[in-house]
C-alpha cells in the first residue's frame, strides 16, 4: 500500500517498521511519521481459520516462514536498502510472546548488521498513531478508544507519547468476543466481517442482549457475559434458520458497538478532550464506525477513524509511532526484549 499522506515534502526522516505481535507478518517504511512508502501485510487467516481463533504455536510458525520475504519485499516496494532507512522500530509487546520474539529478533538482526538505531513500539501506541497516517490527523488532546481482537481500552492522551488509561476490558476483548460469537453461530472465522455480513440483513432489536455494568461503578469493559449470553441462546433455540442465526449477529453487534460508544461518550464528557480517535482491528465495523460518527456529531465532539487497511495490523503504525519514539530519544540496546503484557499507559 502507497502512501500520498500531505502535501509533497522534502525527505527528513526514514523508519522501517516490523510487526508481529499476533497473525500478521508486516513490514513498512514510513517518511516524516505521516507518509506511507511501502506497507506489506502477510495474512495468517485461513491458517487459523479450521480452529476458529488464533493458535500462537502456529501463528509464530508462520511468521519464522514469512518475516525476511515480508520485510524483503517492504524494502523493494521502498526501492531502498536497510542502509536507506535512519532506524528500525518494531513491536516490543503487547501480545503473543511467541510472534513477537520473531519479530524482535529480525529488527535486533538488521539493526545490528546494518548499524541502525532500534526502536522499541507499544502495539497499542501503534494503533493510535495510525490515525496520524490519515490526512485528517488528530491534534491533542484526544481520546483514543482501541479495540481490537486482542484489545480493548480508553486512553486520555493530552499530549503527545503521554497516556492516561480510562477504562479497559475485565476479561475479552470486542474482537475476541466477535470471534466466539462467530464460532457458536458457525460462521468462520476472523469473526467481526462474518458478522457484520450476516448482521446486514438481520433484525439488531430482535434479541435483547445484556450489556455489562461493573458492581463497582468502574467505567470499564466487559464482553464475556454477552458472549456467554449468546451461547446459552444458540443452545437453548437448537437448530437455527439463517434468518435467525442473522438476528443474533444483528442483535450481538448491535449490543457491542452500543457498549463501546457508550462508555466512550462518558470519557470524552469526563475530558476536556473534544477530538476521539477510534482505532484497532474493531474500529473496521461499519455499524461501530457509522453510531460513533453519530455520537460525536450529537456531543459535538470530532471523530478521527483510519482508513480500514490502517486499523487493523500493520507495521506503517509501528513506523509511524516509532518516528515519534525515535525523535523523543528512544533506543533499545540489542537485549532487548519482547514484553507480552507491555502497557500503554504507566
Amino acid at each position: 500500500m502507497g502512501g500520498h499522506l500531505g502535501a509533497p515534502h522534502s525527505y527528513q526522516l526514514r523508519i522501517l517498521g516490523i510487526e508481529s505481535s499476533c497473525d500478521e507478518t508486516a513490514a513498512a517504511v514510513v517518511e516524516d511519521g505521516r507518509r506511507i512508502v511501502s506497507s506489506v501485510v502477510a495474512s495468517q487467516d485461513a491458517i487459523h481459520a479450521p480452529y476458529g481463533g488464533i493458535v500462537p504455536e502456529l501463528a509464530s510458525r508462520r511468521h519464522l516462514e514469512m518475516i525476511v520475504p515480508v520485510v524483503e519485499q517492504a524494502l523493494a516496494d521502498a526501492g531502498m536498502r536497510v542502509s536507506d532507512v535512519d532506524a528500525v522500530a518494531v513491536t516490543q509487546g503487547p501480545g503473543l510472546v511467541g510472534s513477537l520474539l520473531v519479530g524482535c529478533s529480525m529488527a535486533k538482526a538488521l539493526a545490528y548488521a546494518h548499524r541502525r538505531p532500534l526502536v522499541p513500539v507499544n502495539h497499542l501506541e501503534g494503533h493510535v498513531y495510525a490515525s496520524f497516517l490519515a490526512d485528517d490527523a488528530p491534534t491533542h488532546p484526544f481520546v483514543a478508544l482501541v479495540v481490537s481482537g486482542g484489545h480493548t481500552a480508553l486512553y486520555h492522551t493530552d499530549a503527545p507519547l503521554s497516556y492516561t488509561l480510562v477504562s479497559e476490558t475485565r476479561d475479552d476483548a470486542a474482537g475476541e468476543a466477535f470471534d466466539k460469537v462467530a464460532k457458536l453461530l458457525g460462521l468462520g472465522f476472523p469473526g467481526g466481517p462474518v458478522i457484520q455480513r450476516m448482521a446486514e440483513t438481520g433484525d439488531p432489536a430482535a434479541i435483547s442482549f445484556p450489556l455489562a455494568h461493573m458492581t463497582d461503578q468502574a467505567p470499564d469493559f466487559s464482553f464475556s457475559g454477552i458472549k456467554t449470553s449468546v451461547s446459552l441462546f444458540v443452545k437453548r433455540a437448537g437448530t437455527l434458520s439463517d434468518e435467525r442465526v442473522a438476528d443474533v449477529a444483528a442483535s450481538f453487534q448491535a449490543a457491542v458497538v452500543k457498549m463501546l460508544v457508550g462508555k466512550t461518550v462518558k470519557a470524552v464528557l469526563r475530558t476536556s478532550a473534544r477530538r476521539v480517535v477510534l482505532t484497532g482491528g474493531v474500529a473496521a465495523n461499519g455499524p461501530l464506525r457509522a453510531a460513533l460518527a453519530a455520537a460525536a456529531t450529537e456531543h459535538g465532539f470530532v471523530l478521527h477513524v483510519p482508513p480500514r487497511i490502517l486499523c487493523t495490523d500493520n507495521a506503517a503504525m509501528i513506523a509511524a509511532a516509532g518516528t515519534a519514539r525515535f525523535l523523543a530519544g528512544a533506543r533499545a540496546t540489542l537485549e532487548m526484549n519482547a514484553i507480552p503484557d507491555l502497557s500503554l499507559a504507566a
